[in-house]
């Protein structure tokens, strides 16, 4: 996202400059139209969804032990020896710690889902840029932008939308 935002300030400011950049061709697409109208994403959004629905289901169930653990831990404390309490103890954060481990592998930023993303998502992404690119050279044009991220447009005509255009080539 830091990449993206840095190129469109750069992308904004280069075209601050005026006559050096008043020949360049530009157009923009909306990523998440054409994204919604593949449905091999839709179908990979719905497998991680119902994935993460899963896992997170998993990791719900694994607190609410913990918590049983710990109410009944409290229930019995005062009957507990010194050593019993201690051990106890021990084994209720060493519980939870297994659980945020399994969180952290699962829902981290290099976990199961992030590499499940990219293994199902990554090569309709590719295709989808392919066609952008392959457009854009035989277009002639400089920028293509993605308006659905909009970070920093503010305000885009509909006569530079070519999202329509890169429908119709990734259908080819």
């Amino acid at each position: 996202m830091r990449v993206r935002s840095t190129f469109l300030i750069i992308l904004f400011a280069c075209l601050s400059l005026g006559s050096t950049l008043s020949a360049q061709k530009i157009a923009h697409i909306d990523m998440e139209r054409v994204l919604g109208s593949i449905t091999e994403y839709q179908d990979a959004q719905t497998q991680l969804d119902q994935l993460a629905a899963k896992w997170q289901q998993e990791i719900n169930q694994q607190y609410d032990d913990i918590k049983g653990m710990y109410n009944k831990y409290q229930a019995e404390q005062v009957l507990l020896t010194e050593d019993q309490r201690s051990g106890r103890e021990e084994e209720i954060v060493a519980k939870e710690k297994s659980v945020r481990e399994l969180q952290r592998q699962r829902f981290g930023a290099d976990g199961l889902l992030f590499d499940r993303r990219q293994e199902l998502v990554k090569p309709i992404q590719d295709a989808i840029y392919e066609a952008v690119e392959a457009y854009a050279r035989t277009r002639g044009y400089d920028y293509i932008l993605d308006r659905s991220s909009a970070a920093g447009i503010l305000f885009s005509s509909e006569t530079y939308d070519k999202t329509d255009d890169i429908l119709r080539a990734l259908q080819n």
